[in-house]
């Protein structure tokens, strides 16, 4: 999956260079920071960081024969910098490399994903703009219920959007700490102020506390977070799919020239860039649910949430990066016809106009329960008979009795139903948004 999907930004932070540059910077800082604590000579150190260097297939060969990948990484770069290489990784257990570098690639990789939350949440704004007094009936159940716009529904997306990155801004703050505290995390060979100074180099956050390793429960709520977002994307995509069924033709994802939907079929335009976001947010959710699987681990630490990191955190973030990249391109070039989306308005015959019949009468007197079995015998008289709903009721003697021609004319009126618009596109984008197009 990775392979398919990667794009070289989002890749380039799990290639295995970057995982090493990671751990060499963790692994300098902490030289230099025992430096200026007058732990290690200043020569050695500058040595250190003028030397410092690896080659990704040595660290290869050498992980061969030990087996243990940090040991194979400090030996391959001991090859390079000669006697001061003592110094390295001096005072440290792997696991004060590994996570508080993890923690890099995982800030680094959030920080990618923000951007591209951020062109999406802009392709979202301009459609719902557009689209704002474009009427299209709303469906439950999948069943014809009342009036709105779908510039309302983009409205929905991006508020949700909007939501997720608040989330994916709070998960990064959790995840991006480093720890030096040992293989107990009681700092017993180096100092929780060479920790501090440390993960100030990296711009991290000191750990408050830890045992071998960072805390699990931080990296759940990151990989919740990404399956939340991704189980969103999945979402709008799902509703575009809906809409793109020929019955229904609202919306269509956008199908470029000289693409080809079937090998036997010339006519199909299939959705499936959409169902491919569909299909990736179920990998997203399955990887959340090791995440969490993550979080207990025997006494001070074991390996086994190591090897489940390996795959899920990279594929998640490249799978996710992919999924906001090629939804945005959707949203942006997504073709919209609202004379369908009218035309299916219409196909109800007027019974999605049965509530504010309702009202009318509630409003003159007439008890809920009676006007709800008037109101219901025209709208099963209008479906069961093809019938004009609108018509049904006027000729209503009970109806007639209570509301005028002009009243039930009104009830039937669009924009009275849709005169809050303006204010719900005010509280989701501000007041000072642009306007729509007219």
């Amino acid at each position: 999956m990775i392979a398919r999907y990667t794009h070289p930004e989002m890749g380039g932070v799990w290639s295995e260079q970057r995982r090493y540059d990671a751990w060499l910077e963790v692994e300098l800082a902490a030289t230099d920071a025992l430096a200026a604590a007058g732990v290690v000579p200043i020569d050695d150190a500058r040595a250190l960081r003028e030397r410092a260097a690896f080659d990704v297939a040595r660290i290869d060969e050498i992980e061969q024969v030990t087996q243990h990948d940090v040991i194979a990484f400090t030996t391959a770069v001991a090859e390079r910098v000669g006697p001061s290489a003592r110094w390295l990784h001096f005072g440290l257990t792997s696991s004060d490399v590994l996570d508080t570098a993890l923690a890099l690639q995982m800030r680094q990789s959030c920080d990618l994903l923000l951007a591209r939350v951020d062109a999406l949440a802009e392709a979202i704004r301009l459609r719902a703009i557009e689209h704002q007094r474009t009427p299209m009936i709303g469906r439950t159940h999948g069943v014809h219920a009342e009036l709105m716009t779908f510039g309302v529904k983009l409205a929905l997306w991006y508020a949700e959007v909007m939501r997720s990155r608040e989330r994916l801004v709070r998960a990064r703050q959790a995840v991006s700490v480093g720890k030096l505290s040992g293989a107990v995390g009681v700092f017993a060979h180096l100092d929780p102020d060479v920790e501090a100074a440390v993960c100030a180099r990296l711009g991290l956050t000191p750990d408050p506390v830890s045992s071998q390793v960072v805390q699990r429960d931080r990296h759940a709520e990151l990989m919740t977070t990404l399956a939340i977002l991704a189980a969103s994307l999945e979402k709008f995509a799902l509703e575009i799919r809906g809409l793109q069924k020929t019955e229904i033709g609202e919306v269509e994802e956008p199908f470029a020239k000289g693409q080809k939907g079937s090998s036997a079929m010339p006519h199909k335009r299939n959705p499936i860039g959409c169902e491919q976001i569909t299909g990736l947010a179920r990998l997203i959710r399955a990887n959340a649910v090791a995440a969490l699987e993550n979080v207990a681990l025997w006494h001070e630490r074991d390996i086994s949430h190591s090897s489940v990191e390996r795959v899920i955190l990279p594929d998640s973030f490249i799978a996710l990066d992919h999924m906001l990249r090629r939804f945005t391109r959707i949203v942006s070039g997504m073709v919209v016809y609202p004379a369908r989306m009218l035309e299916n308005l219409q196909r109800s015959r007027g019974v999605v106009f049965s509530g504010s019949v309702l009202l009318e009468l509630a409003r003159r007197g007439i008890q809920r329960e009676q006007a709800y079995l008037w109101v219901q015998r025209n709208a099963m008289r209008s479906f069961n008979e093809g019938a004009d709903f609108k018509a049904l009721l006027l000729a209503d003697a009970d109806i007639a009795g209570v509301l005028s021609a002009d009243v039930v004319e009104a009830a039937f009126d669009m924009d009275a139903q849709l005169r809050n618009v303006e204010t719900i596109f005010d509280r989701v984008f501000g007041a000072g948004r642009p306007k729509e197009n007219v």
